[in-house]
């Protein structure tokens, strides 16, 4: 199937409420072209070596708007805040108050997703949901940051119905804390998120097929 024919079926498919994320990590600066000239304009990278080399070949288009979705490193902070539009894997307090300070220095004003665990995986990292309570009129005095949303990612060994449990906690907590956004749900598992309340799916192989490296 064609990225026409992918992307069209996306646009179809998705409300109103909820942006399509392209996972464009492991993809060439072609084929993040080839979607950006069917109207896609939101791409995620999850590796900061390889995402800029890409946003340094695509600066002429304006349009695009960038989502750092991968584990931020404390020696990579500046290089995200200087060059991405959306940070959604921010997992600690601490990691948030590095981003305040960056995001301050270089005057910029990044959205930022506080990744949030609900289920045990020693594969990811974040809040839990507890913690992020705790910590959120600290997070909320952050300056320099606009605290848009929650993101989270269903451990590999749940099923769709539980997957769909999952998600819609998330969508509770985000409720609960009066942030408008949630990104979770792939290739896998959008139409499950969606359902529960997902209003950012991050898509890669469904859109892209295969990575490339």
């Amino acid at each position: 199937m064609s990225f026409s024919s992918k992307f069209q079926r996306f646009h179809e498919a998705l409300p109103l409420t909820v942006h399509l994320l392209a996972v464009s990590k492991g993809h060439s600066v072609s084929s993040i072209s080839s979607l950006a000239e069917l109207g896609q304009l939101d791409f995620g990278e999850s590796r900061v070596q390889e995402a800029l080399p890409k946003l340094d070949a695509l600066q002429k288009n304006s349009q695009l708007r960038w989502h750092f979705i991968g584990r931020l490193q404390t020696n990579k902070v500046r290089k995200v805040v200087k060059s991405f539009d959306f940070i959604h894997s921010v997992d600690s307090f601490d990691l948030a108050q590095r981003i305040s300070r960056i995001a301050i220095e270089e005057k910029r004003f990044p959205k930022i997703m506080f990744q949030v665990k609900f289920r045990e995986d020693p594969t990811k990292s974040g809040f839990a949901p507890e913690q992020i309570c705790e910590a959120w009129p600290k997070l909320m005095n952050l300056q320099n940051i606009q605290l848009v949303g929650l993101m989270t990612m269903a451990p590999k060994n749940l099923d769709l119905d539980e997957r769909r449990t999952l998600f819609q906690e998330c969508r509770a907590l985000a409720d609960q804390l009066n942030l408008p956004e949630c990104s979770m749900g792939m290739s896998s598992d959008w139409e499950e998120a969606i359902s529960a309340g997902a209003t950012w799916i991050r898509i890669g192989s469904a859109l892209f097929g295969s990575q490339h490296n």
